[in-house]
């Protein structure tokens, strides 16, 4: 059985504090300079997704702009190299835009030169065949900016002909099961899909009560409202930067629908992950 990826967040009751307190909280008005603190911090924390050569906002969702029927979404350095690695540098791909965005954990705005180590959201499709798009998002989208990410990508009326593939990692100890965590070999693949999705997937399914969370969690709820065909792979590591035998652990997706054929050098795509790793390292040795 799949496990939900639905829930809600209940706050505990609290009695802490005195009585004084709650009066004059509940006596507090807002200032006016209250209020515009709120309205340019809600302004700075939009989500804008742009042209990568002119740096001009879409005017209309992405999937608007470039039809597609299969999306393939990689969220987290260890998918993203995945995709870098086994997927885009086997064929000719073309940006399409890019999402700018700020939050607490995501400050990379500008997607120009980027160094390994900085956070981004991409979008290319693929030049001999357009209708496949692919995002590699190694920023983190914050909660109160999922559903902007959700409008500005997919648009308020999302084609039903679209399947959608999302990569992500967790670290193994987010992982629950009855077994014991010895028998448990790290990293390893589980499945969560929508009801619409009829593709056999290339792993087992998560089991329940494990949930997944953050913005897999929006697109794969998002996808399950719209009837839109999905699928989440979701990799469990105990190592969360960028791992070679991590970003390995997604192979058995080389064989899915939506990634079939489009991998063309498996060697190759092994000494593109290699060197992506190394460079990974030595960037990582001088930012810190």
């Amino acid at each position: 059985m799949a496990a939900t990826f639905f829930g809600e967040v209940v706050k505990a009751p609290c009695r802490a504090g005195t009585e004084d307190e709650d009066e004059d909280d509940e006596g507090r008005k807002d200032t006016p300079e209250d209020r515009e603190v709120r309205r340019q911090l809600a302004r700075k924390r939009e989500v804008r997704l742009l042209r990568r050569q002119t740096k001009t906002p879409l005017e209309v969702s992405l999937l608007e702009k470039y039809p597609c029927s299969k999306f393939i979404i990689a969220i987290g350095n260890n998918a993203v190299a995945f995709l870098s690695s086994f997927v885009t540098s086997s064929g000719v791909w073309e940006e399409v835009g890019c999402a700018k965005l700020w939050n607490e954990w995501c400050r990379a705005t500008d997607t120009a030169h980027l160094s390994p180590t900085e956070a981004f959201c991409v979008f290319y499709h693929l030049k001999s065949n357009p209708s496949v798009l692919l995002c590699q998002c190694s920023c983190y989208v914050a909660e109160d900016q999922q559903y902007q990410w959700l409008e500005k990508v997919f648009g308020s009326c999302p084609r039903k002909n679209l399947q959608i593939t999302v990569l992500t990692c967790r670290h193994v100890t987010d992982y629950k099961t009855s077994e014991s965590t010895n028998s448990l070999h790290p990293p390893f693949l589980k499945a969560l899909k929508t009801q619409n999705f009829e593709e056999p997937p290339c792993c087992s399914l998560l089991e329940q009560p494990n949930i997944v969370h953050d913005l897999p969690a929006a697109v794969l709820s998002y996808c399950q409202v719209w009837k839109i065909p999905a699928i989440l792979y979701l990799c469990y590591t105990d190592v969360m930067k960028l791992d070679l035998i991590t970003v390995e652990a997604f192979k058995p997706v080389l064989s899915s629908r939506s990634l079939k054929g489009l991998l063309k050098n498996i060697p190759q795509s092994t000494e593109v992950l290699k060197k992506l790793v190394t460079t990974n390292e030595i960037q990582s040795n001088i930012y810190t």
